[in-house]
């Protein structure tokens, strides 16, 4: 249960889930019109806040700085849209489609807004109390005040369900609330593997090749020329010398692959339906209908 002291603490702060997943922020916080106790919070939900929820803090605490609901997520969420009159109040109709939503029993409801000895509060220090409503059917809440450094000032509603306005009825249309969400799509992946590919280079070889050569010999070089016996056999050799390709590898580094991925915005069109009421009135003395 949210005492009146946690109340000035309420509005912008976040709310969370029973889980600790965060919900959203408080947006305006209503009141019982019949008790004047904290009923229900609008919060901001969806990409920057552009959906409004309601939630129902009977059974909510305030934990650390922020206000934790025991319900999921999605189920906040999902909560039915309803409108909300001119005067900050929830109409009797609109209160009871949320209960229902929430699980919530609404003649159990009404009897807890009305148990003996559970009306409003009044503050200590003389400031301006959260009194209960003074019309309206018990279990309607009204848009509840905000703070000032003299205290807090509550808004008592004059209602909009039950006998308070039977001369008129409520017309409600459902909007439509567009958002994204991210999923995933696929995998892409680096692979390694190594193939063999055929490479030709074309390098210079030498070789050598003996060819004869013939110096005949002056008189002058005679004596020199001849030593041991002037006729005889001998032999002389002399090695031969050829270049051959040789291939080796080595492994060097040549580059660096990553994968990166760009994020591309496209313009789809969404369609989807809503429903609208309409209001057929039925004249007397006429045969035509005013539709509006």
């Amino acid at each position: 249960m949210i005492t009146e002291q946690q109340i000035r603490s309420v509005l912008n702060q976040p709310v969370h889930d029973a889980q600790g997943e965060k919900i959203g922020k408080v947006d305006h916080l209503y009141l019982d019109d019949a008790t004047g106790r904290p009923e229900w919070v609008s919060l901001k939900t969806g990409w920057f806040g552009s959906s409004e929820s309601f939630v129902p803090i009977a059974d909510a605490h305030v934990v650390d700085g922020h206000l934790e609901v025991p319900f999921a997520k999605g189920k906040v969420k999902d909560a039915p849209n309803v409108d909300v009159d001119s005067g900050g109040h929830l109409s009797a109709q609109e209160e009871h489609r949320l209960y229902e939503y929430y699980g919530i029993a609404w003649d159990d409801a009404w009897q807890a807004a009305n148990r003996p000895g559970e009306g409003g509060w009044a503050h200590s220090d003389g400031g301006t109390g959260l009194a209960a409503g003074t019309a309206g059917l018990a279990g309607t809440a009204g848009a509840a005040g905000t703070a000032d450094t003299a205290g807090m000032t509550g808004t008592t509603g004059t209602g909009a369900a039950g006998t308070a306005d039977e001369d008129a009825m409520v017309r409600s249309e459902e909007r439509m609330h567009v958002g994204v969400e991210r999923y995933e799509s696929g995998h892409a992946r680096l692979r390694k593997y190594v193939v063999t590919e055929e490479v030709q280079q074309t390098v210079p070889v030498r070789h050598e090749e003996v060819r004869v050569e013939r110096e005949p010999i002056t008189e002058a070089e005679a004596g020199r020329a001849v030593s041991g016996e002037p006729i005889s056999e001998a032999e002389h050799e002399v090695v031969l010398h050829d270049e051959r390709p040789v291939v080796s590898t080595e492994a060097v580094p040549v580059e660096r692959v990553r994968l990166v991925t760009d994020e591309q915005v496209e313009e789809r069109t969404v369609t989807g339906e809503v429903r609208k009421e309409r209001i057929e009135a039925e004249l007397p003395d006429t045969d035509r209908d005013d539709r509006s």
